[in-house]
């Protein structure tokens, strides 16, 4: 399992070399996380809770990180986490069966 501590300090340490290497992106990338961070119908929690569905699926070690910590200091339980988990897994497997669909659609159409 990770260390989470070491790896978010590590993370932030690279940030801030890469930050010094293209400050624009950096700047871009962070004008985009504040942008989307504004929520006028979701609390923090909930906006918390989709996040880390996402970083699941999109299988984003940081953003678990980030997101974990947020969803904890807006009050997530661990059980609403497992909750929020069972989403992102169900739709993982919603793309793999998806995808096998068109897979199937590729069988029948290639030469």
């Amino acid at each position: 399992m990770e260390d989470w501590d070491g790896y978010n300090a590590a993370l932030r340490d690279r940030g801030k070399e890469f930050a010094a290497l293209h400050p624009e992106a950096v700047k871009g990338f962070s004008a985009l996380n504040r942008g989307a961070a504004v929520t006028k119908h979701l609390d923090a929690k909930t906006r918390e809770l989709i996040a880390i569905a996402v970083a699941v699926t999109t299988r984003c070690e940081g953003c678990i990180d980030s997101h974990v910590r947020r969803a904890k200091a807006a009050g997530a339980t661990k059980e609403e986490v497992a909750e929020t988990l069972g989403v992102a897994v169900a739709l993982n497997a919603g793309a793999a069966f998806t995808y096998s669909l068109h897979v199937l659609d590729a069988m029948d159409g290639a030469g």
